[in-house]
């Protein structure tokens, strides 16, 4: 792992850490205070301003999508998905990233894929409902409702044209006016073009050990999954979006409720885990339950958890993805780094 960062709180006291290179080839440091790319947490941000509008009056959190978005999700298919299935991801609605990326076709089958479409769409500019269309019309992975879901983020860029549905404003605009604004998180945003503005680190792709050594990433469009992941951040921002969501102060407390109520989802490292509406809970016996969501981008991944009482958190962000190698039957295999940052998570966490 070329560096990781961390920032740890406990009530009033602030824990912040760094090791480890932003640049391999300079051996510039990473420091705690970088812009990052957070990927899914972005997904927390998203569903957050989708309550609001469930509060408002214009979204009903049971209503159709097709009800709003009939020519994203047409017919019967449509009727039968309400928007919160498209928020616990048990629409049944498919991953369109396979179908966006040539060289990733067979996903989940990893020894089947491979890292060119990387290289190829760098710099591709996709349109939302392109990629949405990849996902409604791909196989369904499971009927409207029914559990466990699988985790898609076709589902996120459909819940994005909603908000633009019921905002008449772009889902960047009103996701940082609602959401970002509203937090005062002043490191926090969208981007503008391909890079990340202001002090970052290069992202290592190493793509199950197929690039190597892993290539630098950092530099890409990331229309490939627009306002539903591609949120750039702060590991001090992330800990006080989710300090201040979880004291109900983003939505209302009966809204946090509903995003606290989870499903069973097939993550897409094919574990089960419980999701509710863009949060996902991490528990420990007598430790208490911990509240977040992890996000990766090609090179880069995050995480941040926030116990329930909002008192203690932590939010990291690594500028390396996919480490594992996959052993003979194509399963990524064990790798020290993995029980590294969980001991990491453990501490932090629990002390």
């Amino acid at each position: 792992m070329p560096g990781l960062f961390a920032e740890v709180r406990d009530g009033d006291r602030v824990w912040r850490g760094a090791a480890g290179v932003a640049d391999v080839a300079t051996g510039r440091p990473v420091t705690a205070d970088m812009r990052h790319r957070v990927g899914s947490i972005t997904k927390t941000f998203t569903a957050a301003a989708v309550l609001q509008q469930v509060e408002s009056g214009r979204i009903g959190l049971d209503a159709p999508i097709g009800r709003y978005l009939p020519r994203l999700v047409p017919g019967a298919r449509g009727e039968a998905i309400t928007v919160r299935m498209v928020l616990n991801h048990t629409s049944g609605l498919a991953e369109y990233l396979p179908h966006a990326y040539p060289s990733l076709k067979a996903f989940p089958a990893l020894a089947d894929t491979g890292p060119s479409s990387l290289d190829d769409h760098r710099f591709t500019r996709f349109r939302a409902t392109d990629l949405i269309e990849k996902g409604v019309t791909a196989p369904a992975v499971g009927a409207p409702g029914s559990t466990p879901g699988v985790y898609s983020n076709t589902n996120y860029l459909l819940l994005c044209a909603l908000l633009e549905q019921a905002t008449g404003t772009t889902a960047e605009r009103c996701i940082t006016r609602n959401v970002i604004e509203r937090a005062g998180l002043p490191d926090t945003g969208f981007p503008a073009g391909p890079h990340v503005r202001g002090p970052h680190s290069r992202l290592y792709e190493a793509w199950f050990g197929m690039i190597d050594p892993p290539r630098d990433y950092s530099v890409f469009d990331m229309s490939w999954v627009g306002p539903a992941a591609s949120l750039i951040s702060t590991v001090t921002d992330l800990n006080r979006f989710f300090g201040l969501l979880m004291s109900g102060e983003i939505v209302s407390p009966s809204s946090l409720e509903q995003m606290r109520r989870t499903v069973p989802v097939v993550s897409q490292e094919g574990k089960t885990i419980d999701y509710g509406l863009g949060l996902h809970p991490a528990e420990t016996a007598g430790k208490g339950t911990f509240w977040g969501h992890g996000g990766t981008v090609w090179g880069g991944g995050a995480l941040a958890m926030t116990r329930a009482d909002g008192k203690r958190q932590l939010a990291l962000a690594v500028n390396s993805q996919r480490w594992n190698r996959l052993d003979s039957s194509g399963r990524p295999r064990p790798h020290p780094l993995d029980d590294a940052l969980a001991a990491l998570h453990h501490v932090a966490m629990h002390g």
